[in-house]
Formats: structure tokens, sequence, C-alpha cells
């Protein structure tokens, strides 16, 4: 597959805002890419609001992943799930959704990266690269040179995720991802839509 080089996920804690929204101003500033990320609500709410994103996203042309939750993701129609180390393994979830929706898989080491790229995903995360504020308990950053490795070894797509902002985001294409995953950086801004369309432009015009 061929990834956005911006790929946004949904915080709804650090906005105030629905995924659903979140998912409208984004795609208004041109992301394509967007996960949604839900850690409280429960999975009814939690459906409702997936279901109303899915709807928006599917109009504006937006390719809308869930994290971890396969059955939601099929319940709404959304294009794939993102999987943890610790969720329902790739395999298992592909089976239920089927050889056309998507799997992303997070990884934290070589070794994660060099095993995932043996499963039934699309593309794998590799993380956090930097510092993230947006995990209460985060892995061990892993810096760019272990984007720069895990990318000589491994053939699929590599998603780059944690503390990446606009102005590291360059270093870390620079060093082999594909696309870069961003939370706060994105979210934080009093205008989502102008943020994301200064990521959209600036990454599009790197080499």
């Amino acid at each position: 597959m061929i990834l956005p080089r911006a790929y946004a996920i949904t915080d709804r804690r650090r906005t105030g805002l629905s995924h659903a929204e979140q998912v409208r101003r984004l795609a208004a500033g041109g992301i394509r890419l967007i996960q949604l990320r839900e850690k409280e609500l429960s999975p009814r709410a939690f459906y409702e609001d997936a279901r109303e994103a899915a709807a928006i996203a599917r109009t504006l042309g937006v390719t809308l992943i869930i994290n971890d939750r396969v059955d939601i993701a099929l319940a709404v129609g959304a294009d794939g799930v993102h999987l943890g180390q610790d969720d329902l393994p790739p395999e298992k979830a592909r089976i239920l959704l089927g050889p056309n929706r998507l799997i992303g898989f997070s990884t934290h080491s070589l070794a994660q990266a060099l095993a995932a790229d043996t499963l039934p995903v699309d593309y794998i995360a590799i993380g956090p690269v930097f510092a993230t504020r947006t995990k209460e308990n985060p892995d061990p950053v892993v810096g760019v040179e272990t984007v720069r490795t895990v990318r000589a070894h491994i053939r699929k797509p590599l998603v780059a995720i944690g503390g990446i902002t606009l102005e590291t985001a360059p270093q870390v294409l620079a060093a082999g991802a594909n696309a870069v995953a961003v939370i706060a950086d994105l979210l934080s801004a009093p205008d989502i839509t102008a943020r994301a369309r200064q990521y959209v432009e600036t990454l599009a015009a790197l080499p």
C-alpha cells in the first residue's frame, strides 16, 4: 500500500471534540489517513461516535482506521484496524476482517518489527521515536536511528510514531519512514484544520 505521509490519530481528551468532529477538521486540512483511538468511552458510545466518523470519512475520501477494536471496525464499516502487541493477533484479525481491509501493527524494537514483517499486516508502526505525551506508560524511546535500522530490514510500509512534530517529521521521513503518525502536534493547535494543512503541504514538498 502507498501511505500518505501525514497520518493523524484522534484524541478526544486532548481536543474535547468527538472523533467525528476531529475527522471532519483533519480532513478539511487535507489529511487522508486517520486512526480513531479511544481508551475511555464505553463500547456503545465509541461505536456511535465511530459510526458518524466513518460516514464523514467515506464522504470526504478519508481512509479510517480503528485502534484496537476489530469489532467496532467491522460494525461501522471502517477501512481497517491498528493493533498493538497485546491486542488480538493480526492473524486472527485478518480472518475476521478479510483480505481487503487494512491492518496496522505497533512495534517497539527491531526484533518486533522483523516478526511483524512476516505477519498478514499492511504496515508496521515503530515508536515512540521521541518522548510522547499521549500515553500514560509509554514504551522506551527508540530514536530516529532505529527507524533507519528497521527500514533497512523490513519490506512492509513503515509508520513512525511518538512525539513527532512538524519540525522533526522531515528527519524521520528521511530515515526511511513512509509516514509519520501525529497526535499532539496536530491536535493541540488552536486551528486543527490549518495545522493539518501545514503538515500535508510541508511533507508533500519533501523529496
